[in-house]
């Protein structure tokens, strides 16, 4: 049976609250329902799917790269974006793709996770 498309990305985080308000205040995804699991955690929604499951009660020392360098999520409203990043003093990378052009911004969670957000080369660029 072949895969068919992600379904979601699951992070490993000492610290829920700060881990959900950076996916939800950042990427604007929505904490929503989850089965009692038997520990701490969340999960994030997008367009009615849960597709960021956060879990809890890590240590720091837990909290590593892997072998899969980042998630990307597909977005919009590039100029906002930014200005938002920007308003929260946010390190990020900012760059446009060569070959396809699309716009691309790459920033780290509070957990040191990578997240690289794409928006269409039909956005106006920054001003």
């Amino acid at each position: 049976m072949p895969a068919t498309a992600p379904n979601h990305f699951t992070v490993l985080t000492d610290d829920v609250p700060a881990t959900v308000a950076f996916y939800c205040d950042i990427l604007g995804l929505t904490d929503g329902p989850r089965p009692s699991l038997g520990f701490d955690g969340a999960w994030l929604y997008a367009g009615g799917e849960a597709i960021v499951h956060i879990v809890g009660e890590r240590p720091r020392s837990e909290l590593k790269a892997g072998v899969i360098d980042h998630m990307a999520f597909s977005a919009t409203d590039l100029r906002s974006t930014l200005a938002m990043l920007d308003g929260k003093g946010m390190k990020y990378q900012f760059r446009q793709q060569i070959g396809t052009r699309i716009w691309q911004i790459f920033l780290h969670d509070p957990n040191g996770a990578k997240v690289e957000l794409d928006f269409s080369p039909d956005e106006p660029g920054p001003k």
